[in-house]
């Protein structure tokens, strides 16, 4: 009985009998704004203290962005959203932080407008809409000194390419002059490299002096082969090709440890107290002049250049992009989607029918997958894992699979503040041992053969 007075009441309602209403989404966020961003034009949908819409425009000038927080502030605007446009959206974005609200970053390519025509003041009402009732995934954006520190890093990694391109048009310019040192030493960059080249920059074409400046009995190669090396073709025109692009390399170099004291200065200010010292010895090629490991182990808590892979540089990079609180991601599945290291699958129909591809620029995940590409000599676990993947599914998904756990090994280690447990990522040698022989079993029975235990 109660059943049918039930569905009475829904036929008095309009309603039919087993279904009901559909719920309508809710208002999280009642003063809120949305921001269209361009290099010269900020369109703003924002809801005023009376619970009213409105539209303004400010050019992309420092002032007027100072008037658009500012007017935000005074209509009691708790929360904003943006596209990640470019680099358009930082100044506004500290700008408004600097005002006491929060700012929700997001990535275009997770919401798109339904209307079919795209203009600055609809893109504005959408977003504004949709922040309104929840509806925005917020990306993750670093605090401000990890972002300084990010900017450091990536200009010196500029810095660095530059030097190696000048690098290349040395040893081209060598070539040209026919002379072959270059490719009887093991590294052009090295100490006997650099002064045979300034050696020729300065005037000296005679290879026994060439020779004589170097400690040739450190070098693999005989005498005669490198003083047949050295001769060549030393034309005026080449040498002074060589002077300007050997002061090039200097000048690039001398930018790099540059940028070198303003991470370390950020890294003294993201750990106070820490005395750092300086590398003993000669520091080759693109390595720091400064000890990072002191201010990673200070900053992250645990010592993560344990973990096969990952060294100094790579840890810093790491650590520039996503701080070291792990809490923003509630697991180390959501860490390693955010990395774009776990696997999407497209299902339709029931089925699995393929995996979506997503490209990614984010520097914290090159650098894992770069510490996965290192492992294929590394004779510890994650190496071997490594060799067992790229013979069974190739190179390219052994690199993601093996950067995907060190990802999850990074995050558990600095989430929890435990140490390196090699253990825990070694697989077990009997359960590969047991499937070695039920592969080997399978096979003989195919072939109409046993396996028999030798005696």
């Amino acid at each position: 009985m109660g059943k049918a007075k039930q569905n009475k009441k829904k036929k008095k309602a309009g309603v039919p009998a087993g279904s009901k209403k559909m719920e309508r989404f809710g208002v999280l966020y009642p003063r809120s704004a949305g921001i269209d961003v361009g290099s010269m034009l900020m369109v703003v949908s924002y809801t005023d203290a009376q619970d009213l819409i409105h539209l303004a425009q400010f050019n992309g000038f420092t002032s007027s962005l100072y008037e658009l927080a500012e007017l935000l502030q005074r209509e009691k605007v708790e929360i904003v959203t943006m596209e990640s446009t470019g680099s358009y959206w930082m100044a506004l974005h500290r700008i408004l932080e600097l005002h006491g609200m929060k700012v929700v970053m997001i990535n275009p390519s997770h919401f798109r407008n339904v209307s079919a025509q795209k203009t600055d003041i609809n893109d504005a009402q959408w977003l504004h809409k949709l922040l309104t009732h929840g509806l925005l995934r917020e990306s993750h954006i670093a605090p401000a000194c990890y972002q300084d520190l990010r900017h450091y890093i990536h200009e010196r990694e500029i810095w660095q390419d530059q030097k190696s391109d000048t690098l290349n048009r040395i040893q081209n310019t060598l070539t040209k002059m026919n002379i072959k040192f270059q490719h009887l030493i093991s590294d052009i960059e090295g100490v006997s490299g650099m002064m045979l080249l300034r050696m020729i920059c300065s005037g000296i074409s005679d290879p026994e002096k060439l020779l004589s400046c170097i400690d040739h009995k450190r070098l693999k190669a005989s005498r005669e082969d490198l003083l047949k090396s050295l001769e060549g073709d030393y034309r005026e025109s080449l040498i002074n090709i060589l002077i300007q692009n050997l002061k090039a390399y200097d000048f690039f170099k001398e930018q790099m440890h540059s940028y070198e004291l303003h991470i370390e200065q950020t890294l003294k200010v993201l750990a106070p107290g820490i005395i750092s010292t300086k590398k003993q010895g000669m520091v080759r090629k693109n390595q720091y002049h400064i000890n990072l490991k002191d201010y990673l182990l200070a900053i992250l808590g645990v010592d993560l250049t344990a973990v096969e892979g990952l060294d100094e540089i790579g840890l810093l990079t790491i650590l520039a992009v996503t701080g070291p609180d792990m809490s923003k991601w509630p697991t180390a599945g959501h860490f390693t989607s955010w990395l774009n290291l776990s696997p999407r699958p497209k299902i339709t129909g029931g089925k699995l029918v393929g995996y979506e591809k997503r490209i990614t620029h984010n520097p914290a995940t090159q650098a894992f997958r770069l510490a996965a590409n290192c492992l294929w000599q590394s004779k510890g676990p994650l190496g071997q894992q490594y060799r067992k993947l790229a013979a069974t599914k190739g190179k390219a998904k052994a690199i993601k699979a093996v950067a995907r756990k060190i990802a999850v090994i990074f995050y558990n280690m600095v989430l929890k503040q435990e140490a390196y447990d090699s253990s825990k990522v070694q697989q077990d040698v009997e359960v590969q041992k047991a499937r070695k022989i039920a592969r080997l079993q399978k096979e003989a029975q195919k072939l109409g053969l046993t396996l028999q235990n030798a005696a």
